[in-house]
């Protein structure tokens, strides 16, 4: 077999020819648009990794507002359940001093009622004491209802501090003798004589008739009353009996 060089040769040269044609009409224009599509898919891919991220980054604070209003619900419902607690223990402590100040304000007046029935029977009783204390009096002879308080009257103004029993004496209006009837004179010298041993000096005294006092007397000046008589003794029982009942607890 014979090989023919010069058709070999040129057989070469149009090969290379042609790789040189293809190469520059035909590779490099199919290699541009091959690059410009791996460049498309690059760029694709590279928004679609973006895109990815930024959903990703959406959904994160999706959930981060989620979360945040779950956790300001939860901190809502929380004070609102505390308020609505305080709030019900406001009104029931509320209620309470309500029912409390209520409760005390119906004892006061219970206590009140109370106090002035006793007050009431007190007087009613006092009224009645004196009365029947007068009636009884009104049946003994004069020397019960005047002589035998007249001892009792000058040792109460002898009891007196000296300087009380000086003022007695320095009275501007001086002294008046009260009687439950007008005084005899010697009734009214005795009562001088005794009142005198008891101030140390005889006083100058006038007379004045009150039925109130039943039956004793009452030594007034102007600035004090010293007594010795029914109506006095019963208004200190009536006194002592008053702080009885009141020292006395409520049922």
């Amino acid at each position: 077999m014979r090989i023919d060089w010069w058709t070999l040769g040129l057989q070469a040269v149009n090969a290379l020819v042609l790789v040189w044609i293809l190469s520059r009409f035909l590779f490099r224009p199919v290699a541009r648009i091959i690059a410009a599509r791996q460049q498309a898919c690059d760029d694709a891919l590279a928004q679609a990794r973006t895109a990815r991220d930024e959903a990703g980054r959406e959904r994160e604070a999706a959930a981060a507002a989620r979360a945040q209003a779950e956790a300001e619900h939860a901190s809502a419902a929380a004070g609102a359940a505390a308020e609505a607690a305080r709030l019900r223990d406001a009104l029931a402590q509320s209620a309470r001093a309500e029912v409390q100040a209520e409760r005390a304000a119906a004892e006061a007046d219970i206590a009140a009622a109370r106090r002035a029935a006793v007050q009431r029977g007190g007087e009613d009783a006092a009224r009645l004491a004196l009365d029947i204390a007068a009636r009884l009096f009104a049946r003994l002879p004069r020397e019960a209802r005047i002589g035998a308080f007249i001892d009792g009257l000058a040792a109460a103004v002898a009891a007196l501090p000296a300087p009380a029993r000086a003022g007695l004496l320095q009275a501007d209006a001086g002294l008046v003798l009260a009687a439950p009837c007008a005084l005899a004179a010697d009734e009214l010298a005795r009562c001088a004589q005794a009142l005198g041993a008891a101030l140390g000096a005889a006083p100058v005294l006038a007379t004045r008739v009150d039925p109130g006092l039943v039956a004793g007397l009452a030594l007034e000046s102007d600035r004090q009353v010293i007594g010795n008589n029914v109506r006095e003794d019963l208004a200190r029982v009536r006194a002592a009996l008053a702080q009885e009942h009141d020292d006395v607890p409520a049922a």
